[in-house]
């Protein structure tokens, strides 16, 4: 079954009358044009209101945010830079600290040895030096035994070659005194008793 709506516009078809070739295809409806300027002008109202700010101020954050987090950068490059160069500075001071101490240390080293040795050789001719002022005190004390003991064996010998004794203190003293000045002098000579007394 076909409507009247389809067997009119079959009709006015046949005819070549159509009703939509009637008016001019380029040139829209007025109230369909009014009615969508209006509607497409509060769209752009709703968006350049509400939706075009939201936008541009994410924009804003985001270029904010890339900004910064490169100026961040930049600034953190920069720190660690100046730090780098700092701790190669401090490094470099206590190379050089480093060195100055063991060349202090060292100097200080040979002269501390130079000081123990200066002390050794002082200590070293000081007891020579004492050493020898021993021996010689030894050696005074030995001659004076045994000029004591000489004396007293030359008494002893001419008390017994002049029978009489010769031990009184003064007489001994000079005679001793006499006898030694002699033979130190070369004024007497020693002379052997036995074969020369036969002679």
């Amino acid at each position: 079954m076909i409507s009247s709506g389809a067997v009119k516009a079959a009709a006015l078809l046949a005819e070549g009358t159509d009703p939509e070739h009637t008016q001019k295809p380029i040139l829209p409806h007025i109230p369909e044009l009014v009615f969508g300027i209006i509607v497409f002008g509060f769209f752009m109202f709703m968006v350049k209101k509400y939706v075009v700010p939201k936008l541009e101020q994410a924009h804003a954050e985001r270029t904010a945010a890339i900004e910064g987090g490169m100026e961040q950068a930049q600034e953190a490059q920069k720190q660690a830079e100046a730090a780098k160069a700092q701790y190669e500075a401090q490094l470099s001071r206590a190379r050089d600290e480093a060195a100055k101490i063991r060349e202090d240390a060292r100097s200080q080293g040979a002269q501390i040895v130079a000081d123990m040795r200066e002390q050794a050789n002082a200590e070293a001719t000081r007891i020579i030096d004492s050493a020898k002022k021993q021996i010689e005190a030894d050696r005074q004390a030995a001659a004076v035994s045994l000029l004591s003991e000489i004396g007293r064996l030359s008494t002893d010998l001419a008390s017994k070659i002049v029978g009489e004794s010769l031990h009184d203190e003064a007489r001994q003293k000079g005679i001793v005194d006499r006898f030694l000045a002699e033979l130190e002098s070369g004024a007497l000579k020693p002379t052997k008793i036995g074969s020369e007394a036969g002679n």
